[in-house]
Formats: C-alpha cells, structure tokens, sequence
C-alpha cells in the first residue's frame, strides 16, 4: 500500500501534471460559469484532448475540470439567476434573490466555502468505502453483475425524470444503440446495414459530444441573440461572515454533504438530483421554511455541499463494480477502456497507484477551488460579458475536431452531429438524455452476463438468487420494479381532455 502511495505522489505532482491540473482547473471555472456549458459538456470535450494522455494527467484533468465546473456554475446563478450548470439550478433562484438583498459577497463565500468543505467530504467517503466494496466485489460472479446493472438502469430511469416512462422511452433506445455491432454470444454483426464503421458497435465517445455538447450549442444558439444584464454590485470580502454562518448551520452542511455523497453513489444520480434533494429536506425541516425563496442562506449551505459531495461518491461505483454513478463517470469508463484500464474490482489491485492518484488528484482540485474560485468569482463581471455569438462556434469546433480524432474518420462527425440533434429533440420533449448514455454503457455489460448467467444456469432463472449478493441485488431490482408498477395502477389511467 505505502509504495503504491508513494507511486502515486510521484505521479501526481509530476510537473506535467500539475500543468494539466491547472489548466483544467481554469478551463472548468470557464465553463461552469458560462450558463448553460455544463460540467458534462466540459468533460466530453476534454476527452479528445485525454486521448494522447497518459492515464494520470488524463483523469486529472477530468477530475479537476467537473470539480472546478459544478462549483462555478454557481456564479451566474447568483449575479444573472441563471444557473451556469444543473447542479446549481435549485438553488439559483435563492443566491440571485441574496443578491437582489446586497448580499452577493455572503452568497459567493458560502458558495464556495461550502463547495470545497462538501467535496472534501464526498472525496473521504470515496477513500473510505472504494477499497472496501473492491475486496467484495472481486469474488462477485456473472449473477452480481447482471443484477447490478439492472439496478444502476433502473436507478437512472426512476431518478432522473419525474416521469418514469420517458425515462424507460430513452433508456430502451440506449440499449438498442449497444446492440449495433458484434453479437457477443454468436459472433454474427447485427444493425451494422453492412457499414464497417458500425462493426464496432456506436462510438461511445462522439455519442456523448453530441449528446451533451452539440445539443446544449444547438439549444444555445436559438437564444443567442439574448441579453442579459451582469449584477453592478461590486465584489467585495467574500470571507466575511463564513464563520457565524458555519456555527449556525454547521449541521446543515454535514446533512447535505452526507445527502449528496448517498445519492452521488446511486447509479445515475449525480450532483444535481443530489443538490435538489438536499435542497428540499433542508426547507422541509427548517425552523422558518417560510423564508425559503426570499434569500435564506440555509438551503444554499444543504444544497451547494450536496452537490460537490456527489461528485467524490458517483466514482465509487464506477471504479468498482464498472457502472457509472453519473454522466460524467461514464465519460470517464470510457476513458478507461481507451487507456487499457478496464473499471472493476481489479483495477484496485492491479494498478493501484491509479487509484490513489485519482484520491490525491480529488483533493489537490478541492483544495486549489478555494483561491481559484476566489478570482473566478473577482473576474465573473469580466467573464460573463463574453458574446455567446463568439463562444459557440469555437465550442462547435472542438467537438467536430475531438469526433474526427476519435474515429479517424467523417464518421465520427456524422454520428455526433446526429447524435446532438436527437439529444436536442429528446430534451425539447422532457425526455432525458442520462437513461439512454448509461443504457449505451450498460448494455453491452447486460448482456454479456446474462448470456454467461443463461449458459451457466442451464436455463433455470432461480439460479440467478443462488448466490447471496445476486438474490440481494436481484430482490431489491425486482421490489423496486413492483413498487412503480403498483404507483403506476394505484393513480389510473389519465384522463383525456375534454
């Protein structure tokens, strides 16, 4: 353990990559701050740039680039009450109404003192907990992992849309993309029209710069000719006042921050479901709810902690078990997989130095947030001015370019300009992207261990309970699926219009 930590130091505070740390740490504050560039946008365009990394600094920018994003996109929702990321949505409308109060200084400082104390947090509960599940998990079988990837899809349906069956609508059209390619169990192409581009099956990677990028450009650009009017406040102390908060609501902060770790573990939760939720239990059991809406700093605190907590905890179950905690880890198995690395229990015993970069790399990023995002916080008058006229088209530059890198061919491009006009359809109609990403990631897993399981089992269903985790997770899958069913009976049919 202490040589592969000692590995680990090496590798990370190698000059390089403290150079590719602090230029994503710059680029992330960017384009978290930017409304509407989320922190996944920024991810999946950094992925082109990882390509011709080694496995370090790659996940380093990575992890430095979302951790800076999430916490900027709490600057314009506070100065412009527009949210620059979605973990930052439930609460812009109370920082911007803080603001409306003079108290931005307040706003920003808890804002950020807040964001690195529950990343901290989030990054102890990754530390803690990884290395302990990976000594279970490596004794799991085909049967643990197909239950497991059950549950992780039916956890990113029920979590990432009010309403189930749009999110079963996208996730059921993942996993048909996951089928196009070779048939693992017979060998034959299947849904490749005879083009030797699909062989290979959907490229993961233009997939979800067109997903997430092209469509947030496409979105961007109907309202370009927008205006919008930065804050005139001025920025002044921002420290002012974090102590007598913190004694106030110190509980606050430790029951979002442990609220987000939770939930950033569940398989397609992530950081902004956590920071809604947090958000809602922090009004819920307020002493003065009525307050709420009006500027109230104590559901800031619940919900700007949870969602950076989410961030550290969403790894657990992609390092461990595979499965992506949130849209952004799956971005990152998929860098893994082109590193060489495939995500799951053994990565932890054989390359574990990775592994305690990663941990090193977290709370480097957390740290170096706090003086980064003050002069992010000092410039945001300076940033937000920047005419989005200008910013999308470089945007739409990098994705064609990293789409063209990652196939080597036009094909890459078609598929992520495609895929960037569906995503932007999906959204337009309520129905979200999440479900189909992890569907696409899960899929081939799915199936993998099912037709393992089938071959193994002889045919006979029951042996999929056989074994105690497998009947575990397999109960568990099968409740939550009854449970929805019954809500589902119980409310009726809707009633069409008169």
């Amino acid at each position: 353990m202490m040589d592969a930590l000692m590995q680990a130091f090496g590798l990370v505070f190698d000059p390089f990559v403290l150079a590719v740390i602090g230029l994503s740490a710059i680029f992330g504050m960017f384009v978290g701050a930017m409304p509407g560039l989320t922190a996944t946008m920024a991810t999946a365009l950094l992925v082109p740039v990882t390509f011709f990394m080694p496995p370090v600094p790659a996940l380093g920018a990575i992890v430095t680039a979302t951790t800076m994003a999430i916490f900027a996109g709490d600057i314009p929702g506070a100065m412009l009450r527009m949210p620059g990321t979605p973990a930052s949505a439930a609460y812009a409308d109370e920082s911007y109404a803080m603001t409306q109060k003079g108290q931005l200084n307040l706003c920003m400082g808890v804002n950020l003192v807040f964001s690195v104390g529950g990343g901290l947090i989030g990054v102890a509960v990754l530390i803690a907990f990884a290395p302990m599940l990976a000594e279970v998990a490596i004794n799991f079988s085909s049967y643990e992992y197909f239950w497991l990837a059950c549950l992780g899809l039916t956890c990113a349906v029920f979590m990432s849309n009010a309403d189930p069956v749009k999110g079963f609508l996208s996730l059921f059209f993942g996993l048909l993309l996951a089928t196009v390619g070779i048939d693992p169990a017979a060998g034959f192409p299947r849904f490749t029209f005879d083009d030797v581009n699909l062989m290979g099956g959907v490229n993961f990677i233009a997939t979800m710069i067109g997903m997430f990028a092209v469509s947030e450009l496409m979105r961007g650009a109907v309202t370009v000719d927008a205006t919008t009017k930065v804050v005139a406040q001025a920025v002044g102390n921002l420290f002012r006042g974090i102590g007598g908060v913190f004694r106030r609501y110190w509980l606050n902060f430790l029951r979002g921050s442990f609220i987000g770790t939770a939930i950033g573990a569940l398989p397609g939760a992530g950081a902004d479901i956590a920071a809604w939720i947090s958000y809602a239990v922090s009004k819920r059991f307020s002493k003065q709810p009525e307050k709420f809406g009006t500027g109230e700093v104590e559901g800031i605190v619940d919900a700007t902690s949870a969602n950076n907590s989410a961030l550290g905890s969403a790894w657990i179950p992609a390092l461990v078990f595979g499965i992506p905690g949130d849209s952004i880890t799956a971005i990152v198995i998929g860098v893994l997989y082109m590193k060489g690395m495939n995500p799951g229990p053994t990565v932890f015993q054989e390359n574990p130095q990775l592994i305690y970069s990663v941990f090193l790399i977290f709370i480097l990023a957390n740290l170096i947030m706090l003086p980064l995002g003050w002069v992010a916080i000092k410039s945001a008058r300076q940033i937000l001015r920047v005419p989005r006229n200008l910013l999308l088209p470089v945007i739409l530059l990098f994705c064609l370019v990293g789409s063209f890198a990652m196939t080597n061919s036009l094909y890459g491009v078609v598929l992520m300009l495609c895929m960037g006009i569906l995503g932007w359809i999906m959204e337009e109609h309520g129905i979200p992207i999440a479900p189909l990403i992890l569907g696409l990631v899960l899929g081939e897993l799915l199936e993998q261990t099912f037709v393992q399981s089938m071959i193994k089992a002889d045919g006979d269903y029951l042996d999929f309970f056989s074994r105690p985790i497998a009947g575990v997770l397999g109960v568990v899958t099968l409740t939550i699926w009854l449970v929805m069913l019954a809500r589902g009976f119980r409310r009726g049919p809707v009633a069409a219009p008169a």
